[in-house]
C-alpha cells in the first residue's frame, strides 16, 4: 500500500488500541507507537463500566451510543472480557438537577425498589450494563490489532513531527502525553485510586453518580473487585495514599458488607487525561494529517468506539495533499 496510506497511532491505551482496530481492520497498515503498553498504561488500572457521561456535545451522545452497542455485542464472547452485569446506580440520574446524560441510552434503566436505595441517597435506579475487565480487554484489542497485521512498539514519542516522518498520517491518542506532544495547557491530570480487593461472591456492580472529587463504586470481576473512586484534578504525584484507600474501603463496605471479609490484593492509582471537551479533530501536520483523539476524562471506555470510529473517518477524508 501507499506511504500516504499508512497510520502511526500514538498510545496504546484504551482509546489508541481501539481507533487501531477500526484502522487496520478498514485495511490500513498501522503502526502502534507508546512508551507505556498493557498493564502500564492508565486504561489497565480503570474499574471499568460503560456509563451515561456527562453532558457534552451531540458527538458525544452519538460516540457513547455507538460504543454501547458495540460492548454488547463484545459481551457474547467471554474472551473479550466484557460482560453485561447487573448494575445498582446511587444517586441522581434523572431529573433537572442531575446534569446527566444519555441516561436514555440504557434500554433497562428502572428506578430500584425502596429497600435497595442504599443508605445516604435519595435515590438509586437499576439497569444492565457493560462491564470491562480492562486488563484482559485489553489483550483482547492487542490480539486483534495481531490478527490485522498491526503490532504494538515500545516507542517513546518526543514529537508528533517525529512519527509524521514515519507515516503521513498520525493519530494522538496519547492521553495526557497529548499535553507535551501538542502544546495544549486545557489537559490536566485527575488523580484516580482503586483498592482491589478478592471477590467474595459478588456479581452486581455499584455506581455513584457523582458532583464531587469522592464517590462510591465498586466493580466485580471473576477474581477481583476494584474498588473507588475519587478524583484530584491537577495532582501529577501517582503515590497511593492509604487515607484515600481507607475512606473507598468505608464508602464500599456500608453499601456492600459482604466486601469487608475481602481481602486486599492490591492498590492502583493513574492518572486520567482530563479536558473541558473531548478533542477528536484532524489538522495538518506539515505534509502529515493528524488526527487527535484525547482528553476523555473518566468516559475513555465509554467513548472508545465512537471516538474511534469518528478517527477512521477523519482518516479517510486526508486531503490528498496531508494539509
Amino acid at each position: 500500500m501507499p506511504a500516504a496510506q499508512q497510520v502511526v497511532v500514538v498510545g496504546a491505551g484504551v482509546s489508541g488500541l481501539t481507533s487501531a482496530v477500526c484502522l487496520a481492520e478498514a485495511g490500513r497498515p498501522v503502526r502502534v507507537w507508546s512508551a507505556a503498553v498493557g498493564s502500564r498504561t492508565t486504561s489497565a488500572v480503570a474499574g471499568a463500566v460503560w456509563a451515561p457521561p456527562r453532558p457534552g456535545s451531540a458527538k458525544t451522545l452519538e460516540w457513547s451510543e455507538h460504543s454501547l452497542r458495540v460492548f454488547g455485542e463484545l459481551a457474547d464472547d467471554p474472551g473479550t472480557g466484557v460482560r453485561m452485569a447487573p448494575a445498582l446506580i446511587a444517586g441522581g440520574l434523572l431529573g433537572a438537577e442531575a446534569k446527566w446524560s444519555g441516561a436514555d441510552l440504557i434500554p433497562d434503566l428502572r428506578p430500584a425498589d425502596p429497600a435497595d436505595i442504599p443508605e445516604g441517597f435519595d435515590g438509586a435506579h437499576r439497569a444492565t450494563l457493560p462491564m470491562i475487565d480492562m486488563p484482559q480487554y485489553l489483550g483482547y484489542l492487542t490480539r486483534r490489532l495481531a490478527a490485522a497485521g498491526c503490532e504494538i512498539e515500545p516507542h517513546e514519542v518526543r514529537s508528533l513531527e517525529e512519527a509524521a516522518a514515519a507515516a503521513l498520517v498520525v493519530v494522538n491518542c496519547a492521553g495526557l502525553g497529548a499535553r507535551a506532544l501538542t502544546g495544549d495547557r486545557t489537559l490536566r491530570p485527575v488523580f484516580g485510586q482503586h483498592v482491589v480487593l478478592t471477590n467474595p461472591g459478588l456479581r452486581q456492580l455499584c455506581l455513584e453518580m457523582h458532583h464531587g472529587s469522592e464517590w462510591v463504586c465498586y466493580f466485580p470481576h471473576p477474581q477481583r473487585v476494584v474498588c473507588g473512586g475519587i478524583g484530584i484534578p491537577g495532582r501529577w504525584d501517582t503515590t497511593p495514599d492509604p487515607d484515600i484507600s481507607e475512606r473507598i474501603l468505608q464508602r464500599c463496605r456500608r453499601i456492600e458488607p459482604r466486601l469487608g471479609d475481602a481481602d486486599t490484593i492490591e492498590t492502583i492509582t493513574g492518572l486520567r487525561p482530563d479536558r473541558p471537551s473531548v478533542r477528536v479533530e484532524a489538522e495538518p501536520l506539515g505534509p502529515a494529517w493528524c488526527v487527535h483523539n484525547y482528553g476523555h476524562g473518566s468516559n475513555g471506555v465509554t467513548l472508545s468506539w465512537g471516538c474511534a470510529r469518528y478517527v477512521a473517518r477523519l482518516v479517510e477524508e486526508r486531503p490528498a495533499s496531508g494539509g
